[in-house]
């Protein structure tokens, strides 16, 4: 299969489906990175489209990066392109929703690619790990950074020094997940979800995702001040909109609102 294959995309109802198809384990090496972003710019770009579902084939969600490319000369610090690792770990300007529906395993690069999206549905069987330690690397693709601010630090350190795997159960426990279900399940879990986010406001949908990465990092006082008085051009249209008046107009005359996106 070559690289151009890797990567399938379906967009219906204003959700796209993005799927990892790489046998055997859904590795992922540039040029897959590269199409990962494609498919991600596509999802920003394109005002049809509301939410991203990202999921793989098999028995992998992926297993990260492609130790095959490092015995053909890809680098273990390879630039990625614009979104980074996957085309999404660094994509920090994307408006727009991800879900991850995780599969099997995600395992290394996968879990942190994971990581990045917004929420995170899995099948009762997937596992979780960051293995890089015991491959002389670390998870420098958003593991070391992101697992500490989605877990108590003790079991955050444990995974990323040991390496060890969590399964769903564990990663539900710990509020990980939002959600774990039987593998024949998980896309339809994954799609109800999708179709709630479209159907609330779309100014809205990215005025959430614009406050909340502006401001998670500041303590309450700090964050307000930004809400108020930073640079948040999506939220400030979002308080002028249509949509805005839109809302409240629909919920009087009861009937459902007629969003415009503007």
């Amino acid at each position: 299969m070559s690289d151009a294959d890797a990567v399938h995309t379906h967009a219906e109802e204003g959700v796209l489906t993005i799927t990892l198809n790489r046998p055997k384990a859904n590795a992922i090496n540039v040029p897959t990175s590269l199409a990962l972003y494609a498919a991600f710019a596509r999802l920003q770009d394109d005002p049809g489209l509301r939410v991203a579902i990202l999921t793989g084939t098999g028995r992998f969600f992926s297993a990260g990066w492609d130790l095959a490319g490092a015995t053909e000369g890809e680098a273990i610090d390879a630039n990625h392109g614009p979104g980074g690792f996957g085309g999404l770990t660094e994509f920090f300007s994307l408006g727009k929703p991800v879900i991850a529906a995780v599969n099997g395993l995600a395992m290394g690069g996968g879990f942190e690619l994971a990581l990045a999206a917004d929420l995170m549905l899995a099948s009762d069987t997937a596992e979780f790990a960051l293995p890089e330690v015991k491959l002389g690397m670390v998870a420098d693709s958003g593991g070391l950074l992101r697992l500490p601010r989605r877990l108590p630090r003790p079991l955050a350190m444990e995974l990323l020094l040991t390496g060890r795997r969590m399964g769903a159960p564990e990663a539900l426990r710990w509020g990980l997940l939002n959600q774990v279900t039987p593998a024949a399940e998980l896309m339809d879990a994954a799609r109800a979800l999708a179709q709630q986010i479209v159907q609330a406001a779309p100014l809205a949908v990215a005025a959430v995702k614009e406050v909340i990465s502006a401001t998670e990092d500041q303590d309450l006082q700090s964050a307000y001040r930004t809400l108020r008085q930073g640079d948040l051009p999506v939220y400030r249209a979002m308080l002028r909109s249509h949509d805005a008046a839109e809302g409240p107009l629909a919920f009087s005359q009861k009937r459902p609102p007629r969003w415009t996106g503007r």
